[in-house]
């Protein structure tokens, strides 16, 4: 089997149904299965990052983002001016990331064999 570069998109906040869980479900069985996974996150998708208790009517994925080291996801990347726009800094997130701005997060995607958005 040949590994693909695979990147997920994550544009949706955590309450926009089941969408943040079943992009995280989706990666961590790519990953499972030897792809080579990468993760942006932009627009309202860096809200599911976020330090903080989750609310009782919303998945919680963000325990879930602890099994990205047990999968080798280690492309993990936030669109700076999508955190700036909300008023985020990288400190309030759950995760360590890698900030890039908008131009190179579109240099990226042209260089990935797919792209999964939702």
């Amino acid at each position: 089997m040949t590994c693909k570069r695979l990147l997920f998109v994550n544009r949706h906040t955590p309450r926009a149904g089941a969408r943040a869980a079943e992009m995280l479900d989706a990666a961590l069985i790519a990953a499972s299965f030897g792809q080579e996974v990468h993760l942006a996150f932009l627009d309202d998708g860096v809200f599911q990052l976020l330090k903080g208790p989750a609310e009782a009517d919303v998945d919680d994925v963000t325990t879930r983002f602890a099994e990205l080291d047990d999968c080798d996801i280690d492309h993990v990347w936030v669109e700076r001016e999508s955190l700036a726009e909300r008023g985020l800094v990288v400190a309030d997130l759950i995760i360590p990331v890698a900030l890039v701005d908008r131009d190179s997060l579109s240099a990226t995607m042209a260089a990935m064999d797919m792209v999964i958005s939702a």
